[in-house]
Order: C-alpha cells, then sequence, then structure tokens
C-alpha cells in the first residue's frame, strides 16, 4: 500500500498567511495606480526564455506579490517536486507511478531509471519504429490491400489519444503532407465516426487505434465500426492488417482485432493519456508532419522542460504562469482562466488544455486524503482571437465576474496577407490594455455622452492579462508551449497538495455507465435500481428509441 507523509498544508505556510493579508492591501489598488506608480513596470515585470515572450505587467500584484509567490512554491517545495518527477519518483501517488512525460522528449544522451530500468532507450526505440512507418506511409511504400496508397488517415481515440493529436494536427497544419487528409473521431456518438469517413475511400483509408488497454469503450465501439466499414468495400479479413494500426499495449486484444502486432506502437503507464501527445499516441502528428518535425517538437518540449527545471523561480516561466493562477483563484474568487490564442492554427489548443488542466488539479482532497478547504483547479476555457471578441469579451470587460486571460500571439504569420497580421496583433495589445486600464466616467462623459449612457460606457478595467509572444508558430513552439503549461499546472498542484496525475473522476461514470447501457439493450424489462429521475429517463428512453 502506497503511504504519504502528511504535509504542511499551504494555507499553514508563512507565505501563504503573508500573502493573505497582502491581497487586503493590494485588493484596491488600480492596475491605473500600479503603472502611474513605476514608469518601468512594462519592461520590468517580464521573462523571456526558449524563445517565448512572457508579459505579465497588467497582473494585479508588486514585487511583494511576487516575493511572497516565490516564497509560497519554495515553502511548498516546489523545486524538490520537481526534481522527484524528472527523476522517475513515484509521485503519482494513487497509482503507485512515475510521472513521465519528459522522458518522452529527453535527449538519448540523458538517463532516467524507473524501478531499476533506464526508460530513455526504448523511448527512442519506439520513436524509431514509427519514424520508419510514419515514412513508409508518407512515401506510397505503405500501401492498402488493394495496392493503392494511403491517402487517408484516422485517428480513432478519446480524452488525451484525441485531444492532443487533433490539437497538433490543426496547430502544425501548416507544415503537414497536403496531399493527405487527417481525420479524428473520439465520441461514441455515430454521428462523429460517420461524417469522419462519408467522403473517404476505404482503399485508401488507414485507421489508428489509440488505446492502451484496447478496451477503451468508446474508442473500440468506434474501432470495430471503422473495421465493418473498411471491410464492407474490402471483403477480405486480411484487410485490416493493412488499414488498421494499433497504439496500445495489449498484444493479444490487438491480434484478435487483427492488426499485426509488428504494426503496434506502445507507451508506458508512467505516461497520463493528457500528457502523451508526444508519446506514440501522436502517431499521426508524426504522418502529418514527418519524423523531422515530430523531433523538433520534442526539442521544443524538452526545451521547455530544462527551463522549468533549472531557472531561478521569480524567471521561470510555467512557475510564473502557475503561481499567478493560483494567486487570483485563491485570494480573488477567479472561478475560470481565459486562453486567447490569436493564431487560428492554435483553435483547439484552449479545448486541449481543458483536459490538461482540469482533469490534473479538479481534486478535493489533498495527497494524504484530507479534504481541502480551500479552491483548486479553476475552470479553463477559451477561443482563438479576434473571434472570441464578438462572442464573450463583453463578459470578460464588463461582466461581474474576474476572468484572468493568457493572450497568445506571434510576431510573424504563417499565411501573411496584405494587413492581416498586423491588424490581428493590434487587437491583441488593445484587448490586454482595454482589460487593464479600462476606460472612466470622466473620459466617457469628455466624449460628448449623454449623463443617462455613461454608466453603461464605463469600463471598469483593472481585469488582469498575461501576454505571451513568440516569433512564428512552428513545431518546436508547439512543444515549448504545451510544456509550459504542463509544468504551469504542475506548479499549480504542487502549491495545493494534490495529485495532479491521476483521474478518479472519470471512472464512477463510467461504471455507471456500462451498467445502464446493459438495462438499454436488455430485450426483456429490466429490473431498475436507480433514483426515480434516473429510472424514469431509462422507462423512457426504451419504450421511444
Amino acid at each position: 500500500m502506497q503511504t504519504t507523509t502528511k504535509s504542511t498544508p499551504h494555507v499553514d505556510q508563512p507565505a501563504w498567511k503573508a500573502l493573505q493579508a497582502h491581497s487586503e492591501q493590494i485588493r484596491g489598488k488600480h492596475l491605473r495606480e500600479l503603472f502611474a506608480e513605476d514608469s518601468s513596470r512594462g519592461e520590468r515585470l517580464t521573462a523571456e526564455a526558449e524563445g517565448i515572450f512572457l508579459d505579465y505587467s497588467k497582473n494585479r500584484v508588486t514585487d511583494e506579490t511576487l516575493k511572497l509567490l516565490v516564497q509560497l512554491a519554495e515553502q511548498a517545495g516546489l523545486r524538490q517536486r520537481t526534481e522527484a518527477m524528472f527523476t522517475g519518483e513515484k509521485i503519482n501517488i494513487t497509482e503507485n507511478r512515475a510521472v513521465l512525460h519528459v522522458a518522452l522528449r529527453a535527449p538519448k544522451s540523458e538517463s532516467i531509471v524507473v524501478d531499476g530500468e533506464d526508460v530513455v532507450p526504448e523511448v527512442h526505440k519506439v520513436l524509431e519504429k514509427m519514424s520508419g512507418f510514419a515514412d513508409r506511409v508518407r512515401s506510397g511504400e505503405w500501401k492498402g490491400h488493394t495496392g493503392k496508397r494511403i491517402k487517408n488517415v484516422v485517428n480513432i481515440g478519446i480524452g488525451g489519444s484525441d485531444l492532443g493529436p487533433v490539437m497538433a494536427y490543426e496547430a502544425l497544419k501548416h507544415y503537414s503532407q497536403r496531399d493527405m487528409t487527417f481525420r479524428f473521431v473520439s465520441n461514441v456518438d455515430g454521428t462523429d465516426f460517420a461524417e469522419a469517413v462519408q467522403d473517404l475511400d476505404a482503399e485508401e483509408t488507414l485507421f489508428l487505434v489509440a488505446s492502451k488497454t484496447f478496451t477503451t469503450l468508446e474508442t473500440m465501439t468506434n474501432a470495430h465500426t471503422a473495421r465493418e466499414w473498411a471491410l464492407k468495400k474490402l471483403s477480405d479479413e486480411k484487410a485490416v492488417a493493412k488499414h488498421f494500426v494499433a497504439i496500445s499495449t495489449n498484444a493479444k486484444e490487438v491480434a484478435k482485432f487483427g492488426i499485426d502486432t509488428e504494426n503496434m506502437f506502445g507507451f508506458w503507464d508512467w505516461v497520463g493519456g493528457r500528457y502523451s501527445m508526444d508519446s506514440a499516441i501522436g502517431l499521426s502528428t508524426m504522418i502529418a508532419i514527418g519524423p523531422k518535425g515530430f523531433r523538433e517538437m520534442l526539442e521544443g518540449f524538452h526545451a521547455m522542460d530544462v527551463h522549468f527545471r533549472t531557472a531561478p523561480l521569480e524567471k521561470n516561466l510555467p512557475v510564473l504562469l502557475g503561481l499567478l493562477t493560483v494567486w487570483y483563484t485563491e485570494f480573488f474568487d477567479a472561478q475560470t482562466v481565459a486562453i486567447l490564442p490569436y493564431e487560428q492554427y492554435l483553435k483547439r489548443f484552449p479545448a486541449y488544455l481543458q483536459q490538461l488542466t482540469m482533469e490534473s488539479n479538479g481534486k478535493h482532497v489533498t495527497l494524504d486524503g484530507t479534504k481541502v478547504n480551500y479552491e483548486t483547479g479553476p475552470i479553463y476555457w477559451g477561443e482563438p482571437g479576434t473571434n472570441g471578441q464578438h462572442s464573450f469579451y463583453q463578459l470578460i470587460h464588463q461582466g461581474t465576474r474576474l476572468i484572468p486571460c493568457d493572450f497568445i500571439g506571434f510576431a510573424k504569420a504563417l499565411n501573411p496577407l496584405g494587413r492581416h497580421h498586423d491588424i490581428l496583433m493590434a487587437n491583441v495589445f488593445a484587448q490586454a490594455e482595454a482589460l487593464a486600464f479600462g476606460k472612466t466616467a470622466d473620459q466617457v462623459k469628455a466624449e460628448g455622452t449623454p449623463d443617462w449612457l455613461v454608466p453603461h460606457r464605463v469600463f471598469e478595467g483593472n481585469r488582469p492579462s498575461n501576454t505571451i509572444l513568440a516569433d512564428t508558430l512552428t513545431p518546436a513552439l508547439l512543444g515549448k508551449l504545451v510544456a509550459l503549461y504542463e509544468h504551469s499546472v504542475f506548479t499549480q498542484g504542487v502549491i495545493w497538495n494534490v495529485d495532479s496525475f491521476d483521474q478518479w473522476g472519470v471512472e464512477l461514470g463510467k461504471v455507471l455507465a456500462t451498467k445502464i447501457l446493459g438495462e438499454l439493450e436488455s430485450k426483456d424489462e429490466p429490473k431498475l435500481e436507480h433514483d426515480s429521475s434516473t429510472t424514469n429517463l431509462i422507462k423512457r428512453y426504451r419504450k421511444n428509441k
């Protein structure tokens, strides 16, 4: 049985108590005042590493706030916990597992030992196998059952086996092989599969089935439907081996499905689903952008890993983002964080971060099982700019809720068209400025606004944001950006003293769904032992289906 050492709750740490007192002093301070008091604030409260520039000056913080937040991280043992993760200690205590997504991008020269075995050589062995396969598919050397070239790749997975690959494909579409089509199926709703294959030819289609156990209900339901769809055209059972590969560790089930286990790509129990996009789960990404592009992405991940592990806390990008999130969640009752990428290729990035952040830190007990008496993981959400400006920014600017925002922008466009990129980036800077400084009643009146209309046109401002700038969206930069948020989430989890790497919260619904499925499909009237609402809904569905 896993045992844990009872640690001092962060709310009992001296730094937290100091922050509590400090937050009362700063709560009434407006960003207008903070900038007026310090003309160099906009240059000073910035940090830069690995080609990513972070401007955090438009946050409701002072030098004292930042000093106390760093002290909180130190008192929570962030450095020690970071080393424990990087060196393969089993920090996922409820599952007694190491947490080693950092090993997925470690160079060959590194050594990370888990249970007496160096895992880095095995990681590179899988990468080389993936590379060889991706090259064969991309070049046309890999043929379908009837000898036709593969033109379509459909990834079947769910959760981390879908969100990472689909986000990465959309983010790096500019670098993808354009004579190939990539689709992603995750939802067990039949519409998802039906629409994904609607215009595809089975003779030219390859399915990647991503399920560690090869038993995940949604994934395997979709996989078997894909098998039936393919064989309807291809007729021969042997065709399955040419049109399906597996990302799994269950060789028995993979072979039973009809997939050649030579075309099975494995990963490890120290890779959590939401941290797996740079493992074999990313095979669709590698086929899309090529092994070279994939390795560049891994190099980007690793560069941010090194920065997180070695940079001083006060200059550490993931640490700063994580601490600011803790600051607003704990002391300003902020319930959400908005992720606002001003880059259309990153349109799925907010959805990806939803799983990364909320599945990680959506916890109600500490590592030792004690119920928390403070807020933990906030809700992450967002849309790409400028679309969001014409949707939900009204609430961010003039609503009653405080919503810290992360704006993400790039100096260079991948598709430069006239003034488009200048207009796009003007909006990044304008929105952050408007949120911070707003517009006073006097300013509104000075514009000649009638008195009755003035309150409606006032912007209170004092709404915090970070601005993250980079040069260009490349595979390497995407790796850095994802790792930035991975380690920010870890920082938050360390402060809150929760296990950021289990996800028991998804289990109960799965168990109940399996039970209810049998009741929905039963030919005889089932004996229902649910609450009156669930029982009534099941009866109504059975009657009407």
